[in-house]
């Protein structure tokens, strides 16, 4: 690795730095990728991200490389496997969140035409592009997750509490929470135009 400036949060750990500079804070448009965000910021509620990014590999095989309509077909018994799976978080609530998140997920494809489209509908479209200057400026939730947790809640989702939706927002590149000392927010800027 360079020695680039980078947000303090992601020093430590060679997965998280990779995690940082290819995706983190990348606008995200493809419906797969957004419900594989949505399925892993769900598992993340009460541990630490790092903890989720080293089983990505065991939540792809577990859950069909995040396809949203087998993850839908998956029935109780695919569960209670799933349970047994040392791959990902093996939490109940979590797991059976997963699949009924899958129902609603296609539910909300149907009504919009992707979930993307439902998606950065909360931000107009296009990232919201922040200029911070330190962590201790960077919020747990903000207006847009708020509307989006709400109404997602509305839909059936679980584990989409705003501070859960404003981390997703800042995974999949709806915010770019990039410190402006940071050599990523520069080219994150440049991929949002």
């Amino acid at each position: 690795m360079t020695k680039e400036n980078r947000c303090g949060w992601c020093l430590g750990d060679p997965a998280y730095i990779r995690y940082h500079d290819k995706e983190w804070g990348v606008p995200v448009k493809n419906d797969r990728i957004l419900f594989e965000f949505l399925i892993l910021e769900g598992a993340q509620a009460g541990l630490s991200w790092l903890t989720i990014l080293k089983r990505r590999d065991g939540y792809r095989k577990a859950f069909a490389n995040f396809d949203v309509k087998k993850v839908a077909r998956f029935n109780q018994k695919k569960i209670e496997s799933l349970l047994k799976f040392d791959g990902i978080i093996r939490n109940r609530l979590k797991v059976e969140a997963a699949v009924s998140n899958a129902k609603a997920f296609i539910a909300v494809q149907k009504e919009f035409g992707s979930f993307s489209k439902y998606q950065w509908s909360f931000v107009g479209g296009k990232p919201i592009q922040n200029k911070r200057k330190s962590l201790g400026e960077v919020p747990a939730t903000s207006p847009e997750s708020d509307a989006f947790s709400k109404d997602l809640k509305k839909r059936g989702f679980k584990f989409v509490g705003s501070t859960i939706m404003y981390a997703h927002m800042q995974a999949v590149g709806m915010v770019n929470d990039h410190l402006i000392t940071c050599h990523r927010h520069a080219a994150v800027l440049k991929k949002a135009r």
